[in-house]
């Protein structure tokens, strides 16, 4: 019995210096992706924005050409209308991304992949050394939810890169939260390993909690995409509006190398869209888990409510790119509520508020 523990002990011990390292790891992949968007020249996404919206001036120009070679009797044509396009509907390319169009913001993308693929493999060596250390599911607590999440989150990220998706842009924002993420897991919510209350002993706890970690991971990118959303669509309007205030120098160099915000938008919606039915399952999952603990389906506890609440936000989003009147940046709020929601279910519930999902612990 004692041999069992102290082995338990070496591989709780080991896991947390696998999550140490990874964080190191994590910290060199966050100054190679800060390298890859420093040294990414300005593309030609900004210069083409910037044509774009100069078409009417061109034209205004060859029109007064025209009447000129015609003589006294040539009629001037009307001036084009301009209209703003619905938001995220600009003809306006994607840009080439964090690296921008030279070798070197390149190569420094190319070593950022390179260190957050090596960190999330010792990341999620410390996830399942966790396991076996406690022998059951790594996230019975906050700190095992943290890590988990964090890991499952630069998985799927990955994941897209393999599948040849040009999402590399979200790799400084994802490295910097995951960075937070763990910082915040082995200072505030670190908890050593032990055993679970009887309430939690059971195979819903594989299926309920792992279906909340790959729908938060999943909704996390999709937030990400949609707060990057607001502020390149922000960045075309002001491109598309030449007599009004012109995005500075820092925005411009930053903005003009990501997708255009209709390619942020679709990205974002099509994410959230994907794995919503999965979020929709974690609550019956949780429901049919709190029937076998608890003798009821629902109790209105405060974990089961904010869930509930995520879900109506979520609901909302989708219904609202089906409206016409509601896409673009009335939706992408929607979408930023519910995934609000997502973290104040997570944090703000265990921590502060006192429920029947408080027997965990932090």
């Amino acid at each position: 019995m004692n041999i069992a523990a102290a082995a338990n002990e070496t591989l709780a011990h080991n896991s947390n210096l696998l999550v140490y390292s990874a964080m190191a790891v994590y910290t060199l992949a966050f100054l190679a992706h800060m390298a890859e968007w420093v040294f990414g020249s300005r593309s030609k996404v900004g210069r083409t924005a910037a044509a774009l919206t100069a078409q009417s001036t061109a034209s205004a120009t060859v029109s007064a050409r025209k009447s000129q070679q015609g003589g006294a009797t040539a009629v001037l044509e009307r001036p084009e209308v301009v209209t703003k396009s619905v938001a995220g509907n600009r003809d306006v390319p994607d840009g080439p991304g964090a690296a921008g169009d030279t070798e070197k913001g390149d190569l420094y993308g190319r070593i950022a992949i390179s260190l957050t693929v090596l960190a999330w493999a010792l990341h999620v060596g410390g996830v399942l050394t966790r396991a076996l250390s406690v022998e059951r599911a790594p996230w019975g607590n906050m700190y095992e939810f943290s890590t988990t999440f964090a890991a499952v989150a630069v998985g799927l990220y990955l994941l897209l890169l393999v599948l040849g998706k040009k999402v590399r842009w979200i790799g400084l924002p994802l490295v910097t939260t995951v960075l937070l993420d763990l910082g915040l897991a082995v200072s505030v919510l670190y908890t050593a390993s032990d055993q679970l209350v009887p309430a939690l002993h059971s195979y819903w706890l594989w299926i309920h909690v792992s279906c909340a970690i790959i729908s938060g991971a999943a909704l996390y990118l999709g937030a990400v995409s949609t707060l990057l959303f607001l502020f390149r669509d922000s960045y075309e309007s002001k491109l598309a509006d030449p007599a009004g205030k012109q995005p500075g120098a820092f925005a411009s160099s930053v903005l003009e190398r990501l997708p255009s915000a209709a390619s942020l938008d679709k990205f974002a919606y099509r994410v959230n869209a994907t794995v919503f039915p999965l979020w929709t399952f974690t609550i019956i999952a949780g429901a049919i888990w709190a029937e076998a603990a608890w003798g009821r389906y629902w109790g209105w506890d405060p974990k089961e409510v904010w869930a509930f609440i995520t879900w109506v936000a979520y609901a909302s989003y989708l219904h609202a790119r089906a409206t016409a009147g509601w896409k673009g940046r009335k939706a992408a709020y929607l979408g930023l509520i519910g995934f609000a929601c997502y973290l104040f279910n997570y944090y703000g519930v265990n921590i502060f508020v006192t429920g029947l999902h408080s027997y965990a612990g932090v």
